[in-house]
């Protein structure tokens, strides 16, 4: 028998949500997004993204790839669509940087809103003048592999999160959130009355008002304390 087409498939069609529905996550914290969906839904803290101040929203463009190897992510920059994210499982391999400058400045240029890897990059010093939000683990300047096998647009795993083919990405310099398209609008909802109720805030303690955390000191942070077991005393002895 054979070896079977599965770790061999290119799905070159996705569902994309509405475009607009994807542009109106754009500015909005991915803190407050996860803070939203319970904490559940953001890739790991190792993940850097190499643009400064980056903003990054676009609809995932997956790929599943052999450690240290970017032949499938050669193919997937020609299929991805102008405001695509492509999300590229790379089995969080340090080894091999999986794209450099002239990819970076090709993806730019074909309209794609950014770049996450579960792998290696180089030349990281030239995407600031490129201006693409990229997101990856590390920097080497060890070339890929261009061997192949691999898939486009199948789930994948990067960076402790499942990843279908259209889920909305977001990231800005904290990191990357994961939404379905199908939990967008419940989310948007819930986020705008966060967003809403931390600028309050933040505008409070500038101008020195703390109503906040004079209303909710003696509640859940005094409760917390209590259930610690912490013993408060006057002077070190």
């Amino acid at each position: 028998m054979g070896v079977t087409k599965y770790g061999r498939r290119i799905f070159t069609e996705i569902d994309r949500p509405d475009r607009e529905l994807v542009e109106k996550f754009r500015g909005i914290p991915a803190s407050n997004l996860n803070d939203m969906m319970n904490r559940m839904f953001n890739m790991y803290g190792d993940l850097r993204c190499y643009l400064k101040n980056c903003s990054m929203v676009g609809t995932a463009f997956t790929i599943h790839a052999p450690e240290g190897d970017n032949l499938l992510l050669q193919l997937a920059m020609d299929l991805a669509q102008p405001g695509d994210v492509i999300v590229l499982d790379g089995g969080g391999s340090m080894s091999r940087a999986l794209c450099g400058e002239i990819m970076f400045n090709y993806m730019k240029s074909k309209g794609i809103a950014g770049l996450v890897l579960d792998g290696c990059i180089r030349d990281a010093d030239a995407i600031d003048g490129i201006g693409l939000p990229v997101y990856a683990k590390g920097v080497t300047p060890q070339g890929p592999w261009k061997y192949g096998p691999g898939e486009i647009n199948v789930p994948i795993a990067c960076c402790g999160q499942v990843v279908f083919p259209g889920d909305i990405i977001v990231g800005d310099p904290d990191g990357i959130v994961v939404i379905r398209p199908e939990m967008a609008e419940e989310v948007l909802d819930a986020v705008a009355d966060k967003f809403a109720a931390e600028t309050r805030t933040l505008t409070n303690y500038a101008n020195g008002i703390f109503p906040d955390r004079e209303k909710h000191a003696a509640t859940w942070k005094q409760n917390a304390l209590n259930a610690s077991g912490l013993f408060f005393e006057e002077t070190w002895k």
